[in-house]
């Protein structure tokens, strides 16, 4: 029987392995490492001091921030720690009797473990509660099924030690009831990994889980034990089923749109897998979550008659926000191309003083296998309300030898630029960037052609081929090919596909 017989007849018999669970994988040999781009020698104008990054692989990071210092928690029991989201420094990693965040971790979460039949930890989420204690969110999977224990753990300070406190929920026990009472079917109820734990903002709490299998759900919790509020099961559904390829889910709240915005990757997590980073939002942090056609995501899920992992039912679903893709090296740029390969499995984070938003996730590059590191990005909201992705890692403005103002106006936005239209599909294909010029008078030509308008405060629209319109932000952004802070949009339309473009030139 070949492979894709066999998938079915797994999945019709409710004996599905899975490929993959909860956007764990990721665990080759942690990287650390300094980038430094050339200083050029340019005549009457200050020399840039070199801007440097810290790099560390920690596959689905989890942020926290504690009195000013960011901290990463992922899978693998990887941790780092930063104070500018630009050099990270490893603090921990491998569930190992060794790792600082447990005192001894195989052994206080052993029942996890057997559960689990596994050795590692997958993506974890750290919360502070009203306590003062933090929470470490653990879990664990078979890895080639959805058998998983999701649990807590409580520690006086963020990088612990943690001391557990017990199982949650677990799932994947063919033929037993699961947490709702009734038989566990993997095509309906949740592989409960990648927790996220949040407060909405009446400072209720919830927990949202989930990977492939029946999707994604949400519990109420009880703030004062940090565990869900009785009678709840397995919680709500709000997205996914079918073994659909969607996992990492995570929620950020956005007092000026009102709207709650639930994160996801689809695809896989490997370097051919596809992952790419979607959006949907709700006014309630239980949902519905929808996209801008007004789809509710709890209806998108992968076509059982189909073969298993189907993409197509799931691709034209959510905001997709980055995906695979590379940047050319334009004229007078040096260094390597930038890009992405399955990018994903992010947290966010809000700054209420400095007012701005950032995704942290992970990433694999063009060329390098299955090499990962954590990246930075600023991350805007369009005038339609939805997301929107800086186009090159986190630099402040602070960080240029010359003065520059956040606010571009319309003359700065004018010129040519390399474009990465990310698409809506599943695929491990690589978007390769086009040469498109925006020009004084409001024409769009090049690659693509259309019309540009600059709509004040740093907003932009386009509308592109005839029809699509596409809402974004401009912004500044360190150009390591540039060795300078260059000129850049996102923008996005409504159907879910994201366009990025950093100036080269005039």
């Amino acid at each position: 029987m070949d492979k894709g017989t066999l998938a079915a007849a797994l999945a019709a018999a409710g004996l599905l392995t899975l490929a993959a669970c909860g956007g764990g994988g990721g665990s080759g040999t942690p990287v650390t490492t300094a980038v430094t781009p050339a200083t050029p020698s340019t005549p009457n104008v200050p020399a840039q001091t070199p801007v440097t990054f810290a790099n560390v692989s920690v596959h689905d990071p989890s942020v926290i921030n504690v009195d000013g210092t960011f901290y990463i928690f992922g899978s693998h029991l990887a941790a780092a720690k930063s104070t500018d989201l630009m050099n990270w420094t490893k603090i921990a990693d491998g569930a190992t009797a060794s790792n600082p965040l447990f005192a001894d971790v195989t052994k206080q979460l052993a029942e996890t473990f057997a559960w689990a039949q596994t050795t590692t930890l997958w993506a974890p989420d750290v919360i502070r509660l009203d306590d003062g204690k933090y929470y470490f969110y653990y879990n664990a999977c078979k890895g080639d099924s959805p058998r998983s224990a999701l649990g807590v753990a409580v520690a006086d300070k963020v990088d612990g030690p943690y001391v557990n406190k017990q199982i949650i929920l677990k799932s994947g026990m063919w033929g037993e009831a699961g947490a709702d009472g009734t038989i566990y079917d993997a095509t309906k109820h949740p592989n409960v990994v990648d927790p996220n734990v949040f407060r909405d903002k009446d400072n209720k709490l919830w927990m949202i889980c989930g990977s492939y299998s029946g999707g994604i759900f949400i519990l109420a919790m009880d703030p004062k034990t940090g565990l869900p509020l009785s009678g709840q099961g397995y919680g709500k559904h709000l997205l996914g089923g079918n073994h659909a390829r969607i996992e990492g889910a995570y929620v950020q709240y956005n007092a000026q749109t009102g709207y709650y915005y639930m994160f996801t990757s689809f695809g896989g997590l490997d370097a051919n897998g596809a992952y790419n980073v979607r959006v949907a939002r709700s006014r309630n942090p239980d949902g519905p979550y929808v996209d801008a056609k007004g789809t509710d995501m709890a209806t998108v899920k992968a076509d059982p008659t189909k073969p298993l992992f189907d993409d197509a039912s799931i691709a034209p679903h959510g905001q997709k926000l980055m995906g695979n893709h590379q940047f050319a090296v334009a004229a007078g740029e040096t260094g390597a191309a930038p890009g992405y390969v399955s990018p994903g499995h992010n947290s966010t984070y809000y700054d209420p003083v400095a007012k701005k938003y950032f995704i942290i996730f992970h990433t694999r590059f063009p060329g390098t296998g299955e090499l990962h590191e954590v990246r930075v990005h600023e991350m805007f909201f369009n005038e339609d309300g939805w997301p929107v992705i800086a186009p090159l890692r986190y630099v402040p403005l602070t960080k240029s030898a010359t003065a520059l103002a956040a606010a571009i106006p319309q003359g700065d936005a004018a010129g040519t630029y390399k474009l990465v239209d990310h698409g809506k599909d599943i695929s491990a294909a690589i978007k390769a960037s086009q040469v498109v010029t925006l020009a004084a008078d409001g024409k769009v030509s090049g690659a693509v052609t259309g019309t540009w308008t600059h709509k004040g405060e740093n907003r932009i629209a386009l509308t592109l081929n005839g029809a699509a319109v596409y809402n974004g932000v401009l912004s500044r952004q360190w150009n390591p090919n540039a060795n300078a802070f260059s000129v850049t949009f996102s923008a996005q339309n409504a159907d879910g596909v994201s366009l990025w473009a950093i100036r080269t030139g005039n």
